[in-house]
């Protein structure tokens, strides 16, 4: 009996990270500027409670709020999880607990860590303070961590705070959104990606309407059925609509500005994506036509350029827009 080998499955690491850079309001400057100087402070709304962190419109009523209450660093965990394998990125590289705690004078809790030795150690009603960050510089991450703590409760009423500090305030965040995961393509896009690697871009037709998909999708979006004939095309296309890039990515070295485009290759019924490079950005058009440019050992086009040919009549891919 004879089997037929079975592709390989393809995997590989990603990454998808994003630094999502924010401005602050006035409350949440103060907030931050304040942890700079190893202050907390919070917010009183119009019924007079203390939220902390602090917000600047009332979650009740939506008044403005700006009335600034300093609060104490020390609290009490109101409820907790045990977290037994840290990840990149989190406060604390040892086991530890994720915890809200209530601080000495809020009504809210805030979510933080507690470095404890083991969850047997953390409880309900536990009292905790601030551990902070031996250099501070107007984030969240200047409170380190929470630490068990066996002080009673302070039932002092928060003071009144001008959230002024004598130095410049915290104006704007950075939040590193980052998620490492492993992806496999599947059997219909392997073969796609493995015959990029010999320069030759594969698609699938649907056995219904005929379409084909690159890259492939393993089934017709349209019509629901599998797809399994391959059909090369290109390695031509045409420029079906485009758009001129002035922002730069971080960790792209490509100087702006510079064109990315959709590309129906000759043969697909579907455009993809790609870069647009060898002809100044401003004589980009529709209708273009261009071929791709593979970069030495690159599994994928580094970009396209012009043939040289006229340009395609608008009929042959307006159904491709």
């Amino acid at each position: 009996m004879t089997t037929t080998p079975q592709p390989e499955v393809l995997r590989a690491p990603l990454v998808v990270e994003f630094p999502f850079t924010r401005s602050l309001g006035p409350v949440q400057s103060a907030f931050l500027t304040g942890l700079r100087h190893g202050t907390v402070l919070g917010v009183r709304t119009t019924d007079g409670k203390v939220l902390v962190p602090p917000v600047e419109y009332d979650p009740v009523t939506a008044d403005e709020l700006r009335d600034l209450v300093e609060v104490a660093a020390t609290g009490t965990v109101t409820t907790w999880a045990w977290n037994p394998e840290p990840r990149r990125g989190q406060p604390l590289d040892t086991p530890f607990a994720w915890v809200l705690v209530r601080l000495d004078g809020a009504d809210t809790a805030l979510l933080h860590a507690l470095d404890a030795p083991g969850p047997d150690a953390v409880h309900t009603g536990m009292r905790v303070r601030v551990r902070w960050a031996a250099e501070r510089k107007g984030a969240i991450t200047d409170i380190a961590c929470f630490e068990a703590h066996e002080g009673p409760v302070q039932d002092t009423q928060p003071a009144a705070h001008d959230g002024e500090f004598g130095d410049e305030p915290v104006t704007g965040i950075v939040a590193e959104a980052r998620l490492d995961y492993t992806y496999s393509p599947g059997g219909a896009q392997s073969r796609y990606i493995n015959a990029l690697a010999d320069h030759r871009t594969v698609g699938e037709r649907c056995p219904s309407c005929r379409k084909v998909y690159v890259p492939p999708r393993g089934a017709c979006p349209t019509c629901g059925v599998a797809t399994t004939e391959q059909v090369e095309v290109g390695p031509a296309g045409t420029v079906t609509t485009y758009c001129i890039v002035n922002v730069k990515a971080k960790n792209l070295d490509i100087d702006l500005p510079y064109v990315y485009a959709h590309i129906a290759l000759d043969g697909a019924d579907l455009a993809l994506h790609g870069r647009i490079a060898g002809i100044p950005y401003d004589q980009v058009r529709m209708g273009l036509r261009v071929e791709p440019v593979w970069s030495e050992g690159g599994r994928y086009p580094d970009h396209y350029r012009p043939t040289g040919e006229p340009d395609a009549d608008y009929d042959t891919y307006k159904e491709l827009i």
